[in-house]
Parts: structure tokens; sequence; C-alpha cells
């Protein structure tokens, strides 16, 4: 296996090497060690230190020679050369010839046509570089670096006569490195030495590693383990060095441990307030007037429209009432005659005091059922002359102006625990109400309310038989059955509340079959008004009660939470129910 000199590829055949200088090495691009010759091509220097310089020559041979008698040992520098003190002429020999001269040698020119020659002393029969020909040999490797180093520059200063060195081109002016404080003829011998320097540079830096015990940077992983060790060295003996080393490494990693615990736990606080509407992203004005724009910009709406929708926003914004855009009116008469007509295997219903649908709204969608299921309560106690007397605003309010309440009952002192839950601001905000939300409303405005927790379910495939039964005797409580047909009885109390994970909804009815099972009237938040419409119709109806019927299987959650209106609070029993409000409680079935 034969070594380029010039790159260092290796090649099988010294044919091949030869190919290799002609092509992959540009001619003219060689120049004499020992005078200033320049610009020829390999095998014309070769030629010209075989004539010029015999003695030269001789050493190489001979240190070739000596290199290939040892056929184990492998060559990976350049062989360092004793040079004659001669000056004056390039040869040590008084026959030998200046440079220039061609009365012993053809000139370059007639060589052009010259076969390749055999180059002894050039490659070893190891195929590693004895000297390089296109390197100046003054320059070596330093042993394991690889980083040139210069040597015999005098001899070889000396071996150029004055008029040589008059002649010099400015082309082998020395060139200097700027890393460190050597000098080099060639330009490419340059650019390798300083990549070395970068390369060595780069590794010791990759090579850095700290210590565990102390802020000690180290070169290597041989010096890090011995500096570890004259550690463990001065603790050795000492169990108290020991023992605070471990109880410090133990503090490092408790502190690590807390602060991604805290980490993912504030991680996990902002996906919640995202989730419950508490991150700052706006409320009902922000959500209606961006869903406006939205559709404004798919075309779906002009831009009149949006104009006109927005103002009357702005007004029911202003005056705290509630629209109507989502309310369907009629729908409990509209229940009261189906079942007079139709579903004839009921043996009787039960149905709630008359009472609004409202749906949700492009501003409320997604956050606002709480608050629809609120404003259906309020449309049916508005109607029945036992809590008329107490509700001094007969109008329903809007989202917003329900979330200021909610914040005006706070004040009062009602569930502090939940003001502090929601920071006591809900304006502005898409936050989620529940059961104890209606509640403080509730109580607020002077009505007697109560929470019952069905936290389990007490049937088998994780149904809620109890809850159906207590709504039943809810809606037993009283009736006027004198007016209509024994199996319709339509009551004088209010829908209830019903929630569970997630979402909410108002219970107007129950429906007992003659095989005694019973199922839930329900008036979902987000079912839209125009399915609500289709129970005004006949043709129909019998279609949209689906979505309001809801059979035990239907409600599996795991917990569920009703509230019930009970009466009207007086004063006294207000003050009371605030103060008992500090430690809010649910009554828990079973």
């Amino acid at each position: 296996m034969l070594t380029c000199v010039i790159c260092s590829e290796e090649i099988m055949l010294e044919e091949d090497m030869k190919t290799h200088m002609l092509f992959s090495h540009l001619e003219n691009d060689m120049h004499c060690p020992l005078c200033s010759l320049y610009g020829v091509s390999y095998d014309e220097l070769c030629y010209h230190i075989s004539s010029a310089h015999p003695d030269y020559q001789h050493k190489i041979q001979k240190s070739s020679h000596s290199t290939s008698c040892c056929p184990s040992t492998t060559i990976t520098s350049f062989t360092e050369i004793e040079y004659p003190q001669t000056t004056g002429s390039c040869g040590t020999d008084s026959e030998a010839k200046p440079c220039g001269s061609s009365s012993d040698s053809f000139p370059l020119q007639e060589r052009a046509d010259a076969k390749p020659m055999q180059i002894k002393g050039v490659l070893t029969s190891e195929g590693t570089s004895a000297i390089s020909s296109s390197v100046n040999p003054k320059i070596k490797r330093r042993g394991g670096l690889g980083i040139p180093v210069v040597e015999n520059a005098e001899y070889l200063s000396e071996q150029k006569s004055p008029n040589q060195k008059r002649q010099a081109s400015p082309k082998n002016e020395p060139l200097s490195c700027p890393m460190c404080a050597l000098d080099f003829s060639s330009s490419g011998i340059l650019q390798e030495h300083v990549e070395l320097h970068l390369q060595e540079q780069h590794s010791a830096e990759a090579k850095k590693l700290e210590c565990p015990m102390c802020p000690a940077v180290c070169s290597d992983s041989a010096s890090l383990q011995q500096h570890v060790e004259l550690h463990l060295d001065n603790g050795a003996g000492s169990s108290d060095s020991d023992a605070r080393l471990a109880w410090r490494l133990q503090q490092e990693m408790e502190k690590k441990r807390r602060e991604e615990e805290n980490r993912l736990e504030k991680e996990q606080f902002k996906k919640l307030q995202r989730k419950f509407g508490l991150d700052g992203s706006g409320g009902y004005r922000a959500q209606m007037e961006k869903t406006m724009e939205r559709d404004v910009a798919r075309g779906i709406m002009a831009p009149a429209e949006y104009h006109f929708k927005k103002v009357e926003m702005m007004e029911s914004l202003a005056s705290g009432v509630d629209d109507g855009r989502t309310r369907t009116q009629g729908v409990i008469g509209a229940l009261c005659q189906y079942y007079q007509t139709e579903c004839k295997d009921c043996a009787h219903v039960w149905l709630s005091a008359d009472t609004d649908h409202y749906c949700s709204s492009p501003g409320d969608k997604g956050w606002g059922c709480g608050y629809r299921n609120f404003q259906m309560l309020l449309s049916s106690l508005y109607r029945l002359d036992a809590f008329a007397s107490s509700l001094q605003d007969k109008s329903v309010p809007s989202i917003p102006r329900v979330q200021s309440m909610i914040e005006d009952a706070w004040k009062l002192g009602l569930d502090p625990q939940g003001a502090s839950h929601f920071n006591h601001k809900l304006q502005g905000t898409r936050a989620w109400i529940g059961a104890t939300e209606i509640y403080v409303l509730l109580t607020s405005l002077g009505i007697s309310g109560r929470i019952v927790d069905f936290h389990q379910p007490t049937g088998p495939g994780g149904t809620h038989p109890r809850l159906f039964e207590w709504v039943k005797q809810y809606f037993s409580q009283s009736s006027r059955s004198n007016r209509l047909p024994p199996r319709i009885i339509q009551t004088f109390v209010p829908p209830l509340y019903l929630q569970h994970q997630g979402h909410s909804r108002s219970i107007v009815g129950l429906e007992q079959r003659k095989n005694g099972s019973l199922c839930l009237l329900l008036l979902d938040p987000g079912s839209p008004s125009s399915d609500t419409m289709k129970l005004m119709s006949r043709d129909t109806a019998s279609t949209a009660i689906r979505h309001v019927r809801k059979l035990p299987g239907s409600l599996k959650h795991k917990q569920y939470q009703v509230v019930g209106v009970e009466g009207v609070l007086s004063a006294e029993e207000k003050q009371i129910r605030i103060l008992n409000s500090r430690t809010l409680c649910a009554e828990r079935i079973p």
C-alpha cells in the first residue's frame, strides 16, 4: 500500500500513484527544497534533485534503505535529514553544475516527452513516505499532534546563493502562522498547519468535563478521574466530610425535584385556566366580537349586519338585560300538548312551571351553560307568585350581568372559598360556574335553595336510580291535576338545576311509564333554538322529544349535583345562610 506524500491518500499500485499525482495535484505547483526552482512537475523536480543535488539524493536513498529494512516499523512523520554545510552552489560536488545549468542534464522543456522514471528514495517498501518532494523537507511533524515544525532553516537559507536570493519571486516570501511563530514558504502548508491548530483547539474544548464535586473543569476523562479521586482521598477517614458530601448531593437532587414539580404544576395550572376560561382571554363581549368578525371575513355575515348586531350587543350589555335572541317560549305548553295526544304508554307525566329555553350564543359557546340554566330558572320564578314578590327586577339578566350578580353575592360574604377560587372576579372572563354559584345567586336574591350531591352511582351499570326517585318526589309536591287528565300533572315548582362534570342542564319534568320506569325531561342549553321550536309542531314533536327524554342509561356520569328551590328566605334566614356558607356543604345521597 502506497501513501501519497501530499494528501496522504493510500493507493495500491505505483502506476496508480503516478496517475494520482498527475491528476489530483496541479502541475507546476512543485518547488525545490534546496534552491529557488519552482513551477515544475513532480517528475521534473525529482530529476532536478537527483542531478543538481546528488548528495541530497544519496542521503534520501540511505534513509529509505534503512527504513525498508524494518518492515515492522511504519513511518508516520517526515524523516529528519542532516544537510552538509555548503554555500554558493546547489550541489556539494565540485563537478556539480548550478541549478540553471544544462550541461549534465537536459533542459526541463526537453523532458516533456520523457518516460516516467522510477523514483528511488521517495516511497519506502512499506508504502509510507520517507520524505516529501512537494513539501519542504525542513518540515517535520511534531510527535502525536501532527503540527508541522520547521527545522534546518539555516542550511536551507545557506543553500541559496546571493544571486538566487535577489532573484527570488515574491511568491517565495515566508508566510507566518497567525497562531504561533512558525514561517512557511507555501500557503498550502500554512493552511494545513493552521487547520491542525484549530482541530487541536476544538478537540481540547470538546473534552472539557466538569467535576461533580466542585466547579473545576478537566480536559479529559483521565484527569477528571484523578481529580475526583483526590476529592475522595482528602475525605478518606473522615465520616463527617462524607456525610456532608452526601447531604449536599441529596439537597441538590431534592432541589431539582422540587423545581421540576413546580414547573409541571404551573403548566397544569395554566391548562386548567385555559379550560375553565380564567386565562385572561376575554369574556362574552370579546368572544362575540371575534366570532362576528370571523363571519364577516368568511362572507357569512355582511359588514352592515355586523355593525347592526354589534350595536344591539352593546345596548344589551349596557342595560344588563338579555336580548332574548336565544330564548324559546312555550316549551312546557308544547310538552303538555304532546303528552295529551301522544305517548299512550306513559302512566304519569310531571311538568314544572312554565319555563323558557335559553340556548348558547356565539358569545358564550363552550362555557355559558351554567349561566343559561340560571336564566331558565329565573324565567320560571318570575311567573310564580310565591317568588315574584321577592324578585325586584322582572327581566332576565344577560350573562355579564349574571357574572356581576355573583360578584356582588361574594361581597356579601357568601361562599368565600368559591370567591377565592375565582379570585373574586368573573366579569370579563369565560369562567364556568356550577351548583354552588347557582346556590349563591338564589341566596343573594332571598330564595331558599338546596344542593343535593349524588356523589356515586346507586344502580347497575353506573346508573343513578336514586336521582330519578328524588326528582319524582320533588315534582310530586304540588299539582293542578284537576284541570288536566290524571296522567299529566303540571306543578307549581320551578325546574331543577342539574350539574355534572363539564356540563349542566335543566330538569323540567319527569315521565313514568306503565312498567314503572322513569325518564327525565331535560332542556339543554347546548341544543339550538331551532331544535326546541320543533316541539311546537305536531309533525316534528315526536322527533324533537327524543332530545328531551333521558332514560337512566343516559346519565352515567360518576357524580351529579342538583339545585332545587324550596321557598323564600326572610332577612334573618338570609343572614344565617350567609354565615353558614363559609363552610358550604351539600346533602349527600346516598
